[in-house]
């Protein structure tokens, strides 16, 4: 029976591994790179909009709260806000949130286009012009699991800054730009969900991790078998 040279099954294995993984070893080093060098706030595109400023309601001549609850059966929740500089009563009914003129207390109709431009003008901090507005019906991959319909502002610029808006009330629902969508594609390759892009345990995952950690096991043999063993000194009779 022919002895096991297991120096050279070690030197296969580790060299299949190596050819079949290590394609995705590099991709795991690159994409973690990006999402570690490039700050999540930029990612998130917290630069794109402008925060609210927080500035008091005069209530004098406004609807009482009992009013929009009246108005939206079965809200779970009223909030006072501001829309274009404008109070409206904001509830969350069971077909969604609806706004209110605060003042009359008047159900508001969902933003149309031109609403739409002056509510996306208002929040984004660059200054480039509008490139299209689109009322999505089927939500685009970087959306995610966010249902339509809703409103898609895309602005003029090499990194595509995009502004989602709810059809409902104009309210903002996300940002993307260039790093995000870039950053989305990394984490893709990272995680190995080509599809959804969220499951961050799926089968070919574990496949890929376990093989680099056998071949790390392989390629740990194969240094031990480097080091020269010392031979033993034959003893002289004398």
């Amino acid at each position: 029976m022919a002895k096991i040279r297991w120096p050279l099954v070690a030197r296969r294995t580790h060299k299949w591994l190596a050819l079949v993984v290590g394609v995705q070893v590099l991709l795991w080093s690159l994409t973690g790179f990006y999402m570690v060098a490039v700050h999540i706030d930029h990612i998130h595109g917290d630069h794109l909009v402008r925060t609210p400023a927080a500035e008091p309601f005069d209530l004098a001549g406004l609807s009482s709260p009992s009013q929009i609850v009246a108005a939206a059966p079965g809200a779970t929740e009223i909030r006072l806000q501001r829309r274009l500089d404008q109070p409206v009563w904001r509830a969350e009914t069971p077909d969604g949130p609806a706004l209110f003129d605060a003042r009359t207390g008047t159900r508001l109709a969902p933003p149309r286009e031109v609403e739409v431009r002056a509510l996306a003008r208002a929040i984004y901090t660059g200054n480039a012009e509008i490139a299209s507005v689109r009322l999505l019906t089927v939500a685009p991959q970087e959306m995610g699991g966010r249902k339509p319909p809703f409103w898609q502002v895309e602005f003029e610029g090499w990194n595509r800054p995009t502004l989602y808006l709810s059809a409902q009330t104009g309210e903002l629902l996300s940002r993307r730009h260039a790093a995000w969508r870039v950053f989305d594609i990394a984490w893709m390759l990272h995680i190995m969900d080509y599809d959804e892009r969220s499951d961050v345990n799926n089968p070919l995952l574990r496949v890929a991790t376990w093989s680099a950690f056998a071949m790390a096991i392989s390629g740990a043999w194969l240094l031990l078998w480097a080091f020269p063993r010392k031979k033993k000194k034959k003893k002289v009779a004398a």
